[in-house]
This record gives C-alpha cells, structure tokens and sequence, in this order.
C-alpha cells in the first residue's frame, strides 16, 4: 500500500477518528486505526468496539492498493508537526514509512486483517430525521445524561418515536431534559443511545444523514462519513409519569441576562442562590468560604 494526501485533509481525519480508538493499552489493536487505500476512495477505520467511525476521502493520488495499520494518536503526532504540503504514506512489511521531503518516519504495525469489522446493515429500517433537528435534539438534551450509572440504561439518552412526535430524553435521576420535534413518517420505536455516540454526533454531522438500525447498532451515513455505535440495552424510565401535568406558577425570565448572571457567579462558586422580588432577580453565591460574587 502507498499513497500521497494533502497534510492538513489527513490530519483532519485522523483527529476526528481520536475519540474512536483506544489511547491506554497499546498492545491492542483498537488503538490502531485502519488505512484502506483502493481504486477509488481512501478509507479510513476506527473503533473500541462499541463505537466507530469510517471515513471516505476521494482523490486521493494511491500509487499501490492495500491495507494497513498504525497507532491513532501516534500518527496524528507526527502529521501535526509536518509542513502544510504532501505527505507520502507506505506500508512495508510490518512497518508503515511516513515521508515528507527529508522527514522519514517509521512506526509498527498490526496485522490488518485483525482489525475489527464493522457492522452491516443491509435493508434495515430507517429513521427519517432532518440532521440539524438531531443535532439541536442531541445538544438540548446532552448535560443530563449521566455517566457512570450502574444502570446502564441511564448512560444514554432515549429516542421515543410516538405517532405524532420523535422525543429524546435524558436524566440523571436529579434532573430531566426533553426535546421534541415532529414525526413526519417513522413507525413508533424507542432506542437508547450512549453518551459518547451523543457527544461525537453532534462534532461530526451537519450535512444530511442517513440513519439506519437493527437491534444491536445504530448506524449514521453522510457524504464523507459512516458512524456506528451499540445501543445500549435496556428499560429506560417511564419520563411521561416523571413530568409534572400541571405547575402552580409560572415565571418569564430574560434568558441572556440569567445566563450571563450565573456565568459571573460561577467564576467564585458552583452553588448559587437566586432570590426572586418583585423587581429583580438576585444571584449570591454560596460555597467558597473567602470569596463572595452577587449581581
């Protein structure tokens, strides 16, 4: 395999592919990631098995076909302290030869066709989802989903797919987000997406998407990229019974001035007061023990 690509379109690729491999154990494979160089395309693979991604990048000048390996976080090193110009990239025997003008780098490499496959899902139901209504979805709903819950349906965030609306809820038993928007054509369904696959959606798809599923991954297509992750499997809390039908007050507030409040106070403490009259709205804080911030 050899091939030559523009400095900055491989380091763009390899960073996106960073939060996809394994960066503590070097030994295993996953923290590799996969260079297929063919006729047409350059692909480019990574995954800790539970999530991956894969990207296409055309025009590529490929001199010989193949396939191989390299550290992840390794190469990105190396490219991001290359000059803004061609990079010529060649896999020889177990070692992969990074070359630009006088600089030559050589790293080891694993074996490809050890490399984990990635799921196919072929005439498997869709989701119909303009891509910027997910992404809003995903941000909107995103802070409260937990991390490290013991059940492990609570690490992800639901996609409840009614008749009339597609809503996605998250929660960390303290606190619950939902965001709706309408169903134009999907059949009723609920899936749990894991956190990391939320984060990563958002940073990576802005164009339109396709989204495709079975029972075990969730798969999401665009012009340059494809995104897998495992659903994570299980009952996620009934949120319709959660949410109050009724509220005995309700308050308008001035969200830029609020936010901007509680952005000064935490600069002093995490944990504010806020005092409501009938003419202002006051923000105190209240945990560091020396330091006081009010507005």
């Amino acid at each position: 395999m050899e091939f030559t690509i523009n400095k900055k379109v491989f380091e763009n690729i390899i960073s996106n592919m960073q939060p996809f491999i394994e960066k503590k154990d070097m030994s295993q494979i996953i923290s590799h990631i996969l260079i297929d160089a063919n006729d047409d395309y350059l692909n480019i693979f990574a995954t800790d098995y539970e999530i991956g991604l894969k990207a296409n990048i055309p025009n590529i000048n490929i001199i010989t076909q193949g396939k191989a390996t390299i550290n992840g976080k390794n190469i990105l090193d190396i490219v991001k302290r290359l000059k803004d110009d061609e990079i010529n990239i060649k896999a020889s025997k177990d070692i992969l030869l990074i070359t630009q003008n006088k600089s030559n780098f050589k790293l080891p490499m694993y074996d490809a066709n050890e490399f984990p496959k990635f799921p196919v899902i072929e005439n498997s139901p869709k989701i119909d989802i303009d891509s910027l209504e997910l992404i809003k979805s995903f941000k909107k709903i995103s802070s409260a989903v937990d991390n490290n819950n013991p059940k492990l349906e609570l690490n992800g965030a639901l996609i409840d797919i009614k008749d009339d609306k597609i809503n996605f809820i998250s929660t960390d038993t303290k606190r619950l987000s939902l965001a709706s928007i309408d169903n134009i054509s999907n059949e009723p369904l609920d899936i749990i997406i894991p956190k990391k696959a939320i984060m990563e959606v958002q940073k990576l798809f802005l164009d339109s998407l396709e989204i495709t599923y079975n029972d075990t991954n969730l798969i999401i297509n665009s012009n340059n990229y494809q995104f897998f992750t495992k659903l994570i499997n299980g009952k996620f809390p009934d949120y319709q019974r959660i949410i109050p039908k009724s509220l005995n007050h309700e308050i308008t507030l001035p969200k830029d001035k609020v936010i901007e409040s509680i952005n000064l106070i935490s600069a002093v403490s995490n944990e504010i007061k806020i005092t409501f009259t009938n003419k202002n709205i006051i923000f105190e804080s209240l945990s560091s023990e020396n330091s006081e911030a009010k507005t």
